[in-house]
């Protein structure tokens, strides 16, 4: 059996490591290699026979991982290591975005230390169909997906928005279900995280983190691209109202 490939949640972690000790790399016999290699075997990201593996995250696969990211660096004279896009890009956005991407790694921590991550299960578009996750990594799109699927959370949001006197209609294209299908569309409209976990930090939801979409924004604003986390709201609408041939670009 072959070792799957590094996640980008395992590559989030591994990286920050590496802009944590300057852009260098770390050995085998670091204490915080052996600790994020620990950590990495715990994770619920690949299957138990693949975790089983000796060699799997193993403090050796961990050092050269960390060998990547430093030789692989812009500002690294040497010659590089051969390495896969997704480390790649993993540098590319912690050289553009180290706060933000720091952020990510912490709340990632957080999240797996709660033990919250380890009894969700998988959800459908935590990785869309280029198989490439969020910034966050998946398990941060995982949580999020599953909280913003909470039938308890979306009804409480929809009678917060009732009681205000506002229309249930979609915050980007104020698409109305009820308008469109009548009676079978009263009271339908999917709700959002406004604000990605990485930068809110891992903490309970409130009615003010989300936003009511419809099905169609709500996709494109959990929809990846390489390098990007998803979408807010504000986003989706600044976007929408480019034309057409700059927002593909």
């Amino acid at each position: 059996m072959r070792i799957p490939a590094w996640t980008e949640d395992e590559l989030v972690l591994a990286a920050a490591l590496v802009v944590k000790n300057g852009w260098r790399e770390l050995r085998t016999e670091d204490p915080e290699v052996q600790e994020l290699s620990d950590l990495l075997r715990s994770l619920p990201l690949h299957t138990p026979e693949a975790r089983s593996l000796p060699s799997f995250r193993s403090p050796d696969s961990v050092s050269r991982k960390t060998t990547d990211f430093m030789t692989n660096h812009p500002s690294y004279a040497g010659k590089a290591t051969r390495c896969g896009k997704p480390t790649l890009l993993m540098i590319q956005a912690f050289t553009e975005r180290e706060a933000e991407m720091r952020l990510a790694a912490e709340a990632l921590r957080d999240a797996i230390g709660s033990g919250e991550l380890h009894h969700i299960p998988p959800q459908a578009e935590e990785v869309d169909e280029t198989g490439i996750s969020a910034i966050e990594g998946r398990l941060l799109v995982r949580r999020t997906l599953a909280r913003e699927r909470d039938p308890k959370l979306r009804a409480r949001k929809i009678e917060h928005v009732r009681r205000h006197g506002l229309p249930l209609r979609c915050e980007v294209c104020a698409f109305d279900f009820a308008q469109a299908y009548g009676e079978l569309g009263d009271g339908y409209i999917e709700v959002h995280h406004v604000t990605p976990l990485h930068i809110s930090g891992v903490r309970e939801t409130k009615l003010d983190d989300l936003a009511c979409l419809c099905a169609n924004c709500h996709r494109m604003c959990h929809r990846i691209r390489p390098g990007e986390s998803w979408r807010t709201p504000n986003a989706l609408r600044e976007l929408m109202r480019k034309p057409a041939k700059e927002a593909v670009h």
